[in-house]
């Protein structure tokens, strides 16, 4: 049962936004941005503060990036009580660097210092080394050196990712003075962070031991020991440790929060569930933009590091294609003679490619699920060999009959085997060309799909224009 709060009957203004700013997919109207932009343009920030006021941070970040590079400084310096550290956390990463370029290095600085440490530190990464430094000097020193000491971690590990704000106790202690020494914060002379979901345990070397969620602390009586209550087996993430890695652990032992470790196994940190969110949502989109060669894949992405992330990959796609282009080339000859075989040509290739980029995507999802390993990759191959050959022999029978009746039985029959032989190639591909790449420390995402099509792509041609030849059907 509930506990009786007066308070819960009353709305307040902050807690809902009117239907007029926002629709029903919880996404700021046209209509709303647009007004905010004309207040801007006629130079009335009063407007433009009334309109933005009664907005949630993190539709404030959403407002300025749907706004111009030079409306989002004039926006900025309308709401500038405004623009507070929860916004800053929100905002995409291109569009917080050239707002923080653009922002002195003490302001950059006093923003910093509001945020957790990693969110801090994701603001300051993306600046040059130049103003890092200019903004690391501005600010206090316990607040530098713990930036300083994340962003001495690689980058995507959890020691740069995790958050050096939480709390750990030892392990003598009873829940009593726990409680205790949570709710004296003045007079124990530490500075706890505000929001934490379990207390670490930790012995005298700074060692995790175990750990206590607050729903234990708060029902367990106060005499007893954190020793007897606490929860002994947790789940240690290493600092070096890759953010994917850290993402899974928490997906398959269903974590809220867990330790982080150096390498002599001492509490650095905390990895949380909100951290591990935006990490899962990253990866997702990063590996489905590698695959198509889109860069970053951001809207707000600079132009020209979007032309050259984008340029390279359409190069190495020009490269590959020449491989099908000199098979087609060889077999010129035969498709003089019978055009029919460059009507048909695109179909086989065309089916094959859908079918490798299929077994791809699984394969490279296996891949980042730790689902597709060294022990089970025979087993995976055969699989996926067997629903190759079911979908092979479906897809020929169908366009076997239809060439069959268009054109002659034994075209039909040679592009049914083409086609069989294409798709069952394009499994083995989608199969074996991730795990090549997962094999060679590489990103199996990046370049897997350039190698699967121009597989796919130049034994289609090739099974279908040599059996063509080997039939006598261009003699």
């Amino acid at each position: 049962m509930l506990a009786d709060n007066p308070a819960d009957d009353e709305v307040r203004p902050d807690d809902r936004i009117d239907d007029e700013r926002l629709d029903e997919e919880n996404t700021l109207k046209a209509d709303y941005v647009r007004a905010v932009r004309d207040a801007l343009e006629e130079g009335d920030k009063s407007q433009v503060y009334d309109l933005v006021e009664p907005l949630h941070p993190a539709d404030i970040a959403d407002l300025v990036e749907l706004c111009d590079a030079d409306e989002r400084r004039a926006l900025a310096e309308a709401i500038t009580d405004l623009m507070s550290s929860d916004v800053i956390a929100e905002l995409n990463d291109h569009v917080r660097e050239d707002m923080m370029e653009a922002l002195p290095a003490e302001a950059v600085a006093s923003i910093a210092e509001q945020l957790e440490t990693d969110d801090a530190v994701q603001m300051i990464e993306d600046l040059d080394e130049e103003d890092q430094q200019a903004v690391l000097a501005e600010m206090d020193d316990d607040d530098r050196v713990a930036i300083e000491s994340a962003l001495a971690y690689p980058e995507e590990t959890a020691g740069r990712l995790m958050s050096r704000e939480f709390v750990a106790v030892p392990e003598h202690m009873t829940v009593g003075s726990l409680i205790d020494f949570l709710r004296d914060e003045a007079n124990s002379g530490v500075d706890l962070t505000n929001d934490f979901y379990e207390v670490f345990v930790v012995d005298h070397k700074h060692h995790p031991v175990g750990t206590c969620q607050l729903s234990w602390i708060l029902r367990t009586p106060r005499h007893i020991a954190l020793a007897d209550v606490m929860k002994r087996d947790q789940t240690l993430i290493p600092d070096m440790i890759d953010q994917e890695e850290v993402a899974l652990m928490f997906q398959k032992y269903a974590l809220i929060s867990a330790a982080v470790v150096d390498e002599n196994g001492r509490l650095v940190g905390q990895m949380t569930v909100d951290d591990v969110v935006h990490i899962i949502s990253e990866e997702a989109s990063e590996d489905a933009l590698l695959m198509s060669g889109a860069g970053d894949g951001d809207i707000n992405e600079p132009i020209r590091e979007a032309y050259e992330a984008r340029v390279l990959w359409l190069i190495a796609n020009l490269g590959t294609a020449l491989v099908a282009s000199v098979i087609i080339w060889y077999f010129g000859a035969a498709i003089e003679k019978l055009v029919a075989l460059a009507v048909l040509m695109p179909i086989v290739a065309s089916i094959g490619g859908n079918a490798g980029t299929q077994t791809m995507a699984v394969s490279i999802r296996a891949i980042a699920m730790n689902q597709l390993t060294e022990a089970n990759t025979g087993r995976i191959l055969w699989r996926e060999m067997r629903v190759a050959l079911l979908n092979g022999a479906t897809i020929a029978t169908l366009i076997g009959a239809a060439t069959a009746v268009l054109f002659t039985p034994m075209l039909g029959a040679v592009i049914a085997v083409a086609m069989i032989i294409n798709i069952v190639v394009a499994g083995l591909a989608g199969v074996l060309v991730p795990v090549m790449f997962e094999r060679l420390k590489q990103d199996p995402a990046v370049a897997s799909s350039v190698f699967v099509t121009m597989i796919t792509d130049s034994m289609g041609f090739f099974a279908f224009l040599g059996l063509a030849v080997a039939a006598g059907l261009a003699a």
